[in-house]
């Protein structure tokens, strides 16, 4: 990736509001204080623009507690070599898959872009989630689809758009808003297919045969070895650190990423149980569990700000329990999501993103309750303000004087944000990504890991013990 090729993505695009508030958060007075105001200004502006733009690596988690790390490596490189002979004729480079050299159950593999792609006259558009998954690797599934040609056949190439702002008209033939282009694709179905109103269609309605991220897609390809997840929620899983035979709780759990994780770094022996609100989420938890042969996980749909109760139960295995129920808990709070990558724009507004730190605090304070002495929490966002991080836990370690930051391992990402009032030492026990594009070139395995611990998603960590 080149300098002069940022402008394929314009920076994410945020309403006014937002973007202020984001400027005061990275232009506050203690980094200004540390490194200047044309450096805070160059950061904050380097991080609209990573944010527009998917990681520079793609991360799978393998499932070592079936089988080792190299044989999964090897499995998957031949799974990928069939794809590779399946979608083009032309021969490519086979794809270089690194084991990460400090996460035991992780593998690597670089994502090429982006890439010199010509648009064609026949233009296609999809929504922002679809899009953002078309970079990420994905192929183009028919329910993000909003836009085609009139007479779309399958076998038509068609250049895929994706709608920045949620305009376009579903079944349109024509969209001349905010939209950006993603790459070239071949359609699966004929327009008709795809905009019946009688049955919804599903399935691939585009499948991308040059895009401007160019990475492996994962659909189907083995779905019980290998599971994709940012390279920062791994981490979450290994600072928790759990232990076979232990009880952990997984207060927002969905859709069971870091709860399968627990469940496999505990090598299944123990209990986890995952907590979600949401009906249909909770199913996403029990399939990937299953999917991944997992038997330890069990999940109840429940609001985790009311999952701790002091009045006398029957002994039972669902919430709500008792206090100091748990060895380990794990709270990946509700957040604004503003660390999400790529991100091309945010409808959101500034009281939106203002209303998760009351709940992030009802949730805090849940969990503290149910972990026993002795315990661990760890705290963990996918967000990049100051408001659901640092803050936090300035709030948490005032409010439980039971609570104490522990250091992290590992420990990949940056230190905690100046601004919170949190003292030099405290910072460095915190785990801050903060996305940073990437321009180095080479391959090689370490060079390779390097762009993935920096460019990354924007995640935050924190580790507690309850004393």
């Amino acid at each position: 990736m080149h300098l002069g090729e940022m402008s394929v993505f314009p920076k994410i695009s945020l309403k006014p509001e937002v973007t202020g508030y984001l400027r005061n958060v990275f232009l506050n007075k203690e980094v200004l204080a540390a490194v200047g105001p044309q450096e805070a200004e160059s950061r904050f502006q380097k991080l609209l623009t990573c944010l527009s733009h998917p990681p520079s690596s793609t991360c799978a988690r393998a499932s070592t507690h079936l089988a080792p790390l190299e044989d999964i490596r090897l499995s998957l490189e031949e799974e990928l070599k069939k794809q590779q002979k399946c979608g083009s004729s032309a021969e490519e480079p086979s794809v270089q898959i690194a084991p990460h050299p400090r996460i035991t159950d992780v593998l690597l593999l670089p994502v090429d872009g982006p890439r010199a792609v010509e648009r064609l006259s026949s233009e296609l558009v999809v929504d922002a989630q679809c899009g953002s998954a078309v970079l990420r690797g994905a192929h183009v599934f028919a329910p993000g689809i909003v836009a085609s040609p009139k007479y779309m056949k399958a076998g038509d190439m068609v250049s895929v758009f994706s709608d920045l702002e949620g305009r376009c008209t579903r079944g349109a033939t024509r969209f001349q808003g905010n939209k950006v282009f993603v790459g070239n694709g071949v359609a699966e179905m004929d327009r008709s297919a795809i905009f019946a109103t009688e049955t919804p269609a599903r399935g691939v309605g585009v499948r991308m045969v040059d895009p401007l991220y160019k990475s492996p897609s994962f659909d189907g390809v083995l779905p019980s070895m290998v599971f994709l997840q940012n390279l920062p929620s791994v981490v979450v899983g290994h600072v928790l650190a759990p232990q076979p035979g232990e009880r952990i709780l997984d207060m927002c759990a969905a859709p069971g990423g870091k709860t399968c994780h627990i469940a496999a770094l505990m090598g299944d022996k123990g209990e986890v149980v995952a907590l979600d609100r949401i009906r249909n989420k909770i199913d996403r938890i029990r399939q990937n569990a299953q999917t991944l042969s997992l038997q330890s996980i069990k999940a109840f749909r429940f609001n985790s700000t009311q999952a701790v109760s002091d009045e006398p139960t029957q002994e039972a295995e669902g919430p709500p329990f008792p206090p100091e129920s748990f060895d380990r808990v794990l709270l990946d709070a509700p957040c604004s999501g503003l660390g999400q990558r790529p991100n091309m724009a945010s409808t959101w507004s500034l009281k939106e993103i203002c209303s998760y730190p009351p709940l992030q605090r009802k949730l805090f304070q849940a969990a503290v309750r149910l972990l026993k002495k002795g315990g661990v929490l760890v705290y963990s966002t996918c967000t990049v303000t100051l408001s659901e991080n640092e803050e936090q836990v300035a709030w948490a370690l005032s409010t439980f004087p039971c609570l104490s930051l522990q250091p992290q391992e590992p420990h990949i990402g940056s230190e905690g944000m100046l601004g919170a009032g949190l003292s030099p030492e405290q910072l460095r026990l915190l785990q801050r990504f903060s996305p940073e594009l990437s321009w180095e070139q080479t391959d090689t395995t370490a060079s390779l890991a390097r762009r993935a611990d920096t460019d990354t998603i924007g995640f935050f960590i924190a580790k507690f013990l309850k004393t």
